[in-house]
């Protein structure tokens, strides 16, 4: 299985715009959103029936047991997260708690517990045509790297016999994006011609490259600062980066979007453009081995 990664260095570009239209283009059997902490892939691709849906467990949770406590405050002193508190019996934050497991282990009298704490919720979807596999990480919840790793663990298994699995990743360079990268062939960075959007992109290129994981990039909202979608341009041209294509600023993209639907599913500039960057794309991730979309695309 080729497994196509969307990135981009900050969040706003388009990245699961572009995700949407590939997977449309491509009609993936297997396809992904690893952004746990604001999923919103499913509110573009048309609902599929649960296959499954589980509780995530992350970092584990102190819990002060009252009855057993003998107030003696060691525990209050030791956490350096500040999530103890004294509200007439001691309490712990959860939001604050970060399971470090301290006060558990300076407590006299053993009255503080480690419990397994619901970090959030994984979801997978399909039918005999595709499987999409997602989660949600509760608010103020951490450890978002080794849930995307379960999201991709879950479409693997799932979707064995895939030929392509399309996975649209979270914005930034953090434990999520990282996990995201670990063993995909290709990703493909969503690029946006402002200051902010070209220093990402060195940053998310930067990151890429720790991994040795091959990188392409294209350009949406490209005609809304020809100037800096040239510097784009040259920056890849200058470091060997495949460059996939502009993505014009499109007001029916919004439509689309709008009403569920993806921009490959209208008439439209941006459904144009991006079908050529799709093309493109395909290309750079079929180097090396042969893939039956590419040259059904072609």
């Amino acid at each position: 299985m080729k497994q196509l990664l969307i990135l981009s260095g900050k969040g706003g570009t388009g990245k699961t715009t572009v995700a949407s239209a590939f997977i449309r283009l491509s009609q993936a059997r297997a396809y992904a959103d690893c952004d746990v902490d604001a999923p919103n892939l499913h509110l573009v691709m048309q609902n599929l029936p649960v296959l499954d849906r589980t509780d995530y467990y992350g970092l584990p949770k102190a819990q002060i047991y009252t009855d057993q406590c003998i107030e003696c405050d060691l525990c209050r002193q030791h956490c350096r997260f500040e999530a103890i508190h004294v509200n007439g019996t001691y309490q712990v934050d959860p939001f604050a708690c970060e399971g470090c497991g301290v006060c558990a282990a300076v407590c006299p009298v053993r009255a503080i517990e480690l419990k397994p704490a619901t970090a959030g919720e994984l979801m997978l979807y399909g039918d005999d045509r595709s499987v999409f596999s997602t989660a949600q990480l509760k608010m103020g919840s951490g450890t978002s790297g080794l849930l995307v790793t379960e999201v991709k663990k879950r479409l693997m298994a799932a979707a064995p016999s895939a030929e392509l699995a399309i996975i649209d990743g979270s914005p930034g360079i953090g434990c999520p994006v990282i996990a995201s990268i670990s063993g995909v062939d290709l990703v493909l960075i969503v690029a946006e011609p402002s200051l902010s959007g070209i220093s990402d992109l060195d940053r998310i290129v930067l990151t890429a490259a720790k991994f040795q994981t091959p990188v392409a990039v294209c350009i949406n909202k490209a005609d809304t600062n020809e100037g800096n979608a040239a510097l784009i341009e040259s920056f890849c041209e200058e470091r060997g980066i495949p460059f996939t294509g502009r993505i014009p600023f499109d007001p029916m993209a919004v439509q689309a979007i709008n009403t569920g639907r993806t921009i490959v599913d209208l008439d439209c500039p941006a459904g144009d453009a991006v079908r050529e960057v799709f093309s493109k794309t395909l290309i750079q991730l079929g180097k090396g081995k042969s893939l039956t979309i590419l040259s059904k695309k072609e």
